[in-house]
């Protein structure tokens, strides 16, 4: 009787000795790339650029690049559990599904509040997108009894750096980055109770951003792979124009490499890449070009990883 209390009693131990493991991978703050490929152009391997951090079953969805609801739902992360959506800057690879992504969230089930942060025009496209689609939301709200979507979404225009907002989950800070010519640009910065992460979105190697990422657990930076440009941009009529353009406001893999060495991030992943597919392009290519001058781990970014 008394071997097998013994017995029962450490059994009962190392089934407890498993429960704050449990509960620790249950509170991580998860970091999930939906699209890691830089452009406006649909390709078959990477969607546009988007990335999700999830903390106590709650999405903090970064840039809404095509097809980032249904990225999500591959992810595995319910589209009701979307809370808030920050848009780092105004290219149709960041914002083209901004609009689809809330009201396909309300579609598939959401009725609580999502609050959206991003540069201006951003008020002004959230209402026309609404009105753009007011005949499909209002049928749905008729025939289908659900709530109302327009008073669900909050907007909030940022047009500096500083803090953005904060809740029981994470606290948010935003830079201004730069990415002529649009302006202004973001980067973002999230702090959970276990680790920081810093969004880079598109951007030239700029002191604001190394500012925000100082210390960082993890740095996703957009990254362009300088030796494969001319091949990309030799598929289109504009080449010379669109290269200068590209190199005038993007960061080279090996510069991002750089900043991450310069603000003591811990891992930098490369994301945004351009170009995204091109198949003499390694990943190798990419860490070796990072590693130039970042003395951490490289991750190069693929859809539906998670860091």
């Amino acid at each position: 009787m008394e071997r097998r209390a013994i017995l029962a009693g450490a059994a009962a131990l190392a089934g407890a000795a498993w429960l704050p493991s449990e509960a620790h991978e249950a509170d991580r703050t998860r970091l999930i790339l939906l699209g890691t490929g830089g452009g406006p152009r649909p390709r078959k391997a990477r969607s546009a650029s988007a990335q999700v951090i999830v903390s106590k079953d709650t999405a903090y969805v970064v840039d809404c690049g095509n097809g980032v609801a249904r990225q999500l739902v591959l992810a595995g992360v319910p589209l009701d559990t979307l809370r808030h959506v920050f848009i780092t800057h105004h290219h149709s690879d960041h914002n083209a599904d901004y609009g689809n992504l809330i009201w396909l969230a309300w579609a598939a089930g959401l009725r609580t509040q999502v609050d959206t942060w991003g540069p201006p025009p951003l008020a002004r496209m959230t209402k026309l997108f609404f009105e753009m689609n007011a005949y499909d939301i209002d049928t749905r709200i008729a025939n289908e009894g659900r709530v109302p979507l327009v008073p669900l979404v909050s907007v909030h225009e940022l047009s500096q750096g500083g803090p953005v907002m904060q809740d029981e989950r994470v606290k948010v800070t935003a830079a201004v980055v730069h990415h002529p010519p649009v302006e202004p640009a973001l980067a973002y910065r999230f702090d959970a109770a276990d680790r920081s992460i810093v969004i880079s979105g598109d951007t030239t190697p700029c002191e604001s951003l190394l500012k925000l990422a100082r210390g960082a657990d993890v740095l996703v930076h957009s990254a362009l792979y300088v030796p494969g440009l001319d091949r990309l941009v030799a598929r289109v009529p504009n080449a010379a124009t669109l290269k200068q353009s590209i190199i005038a406001h993007q960061t080279s893999a090996e510069d991002a490499g750089r900043v991450a060495q310069a603000a003591g991030v811990k891992t930098l992943v490369l994301s945004h890449l351009v170009p995204a597919e091109d198949p003499e392009v390694t990943e190798q290519m990419w860490i070796d070009a990072a590693r130039v001058h970042f003395r951490g781990p490289v991750i190069v970014g693929r859809d539906l990883l998670e860091i």
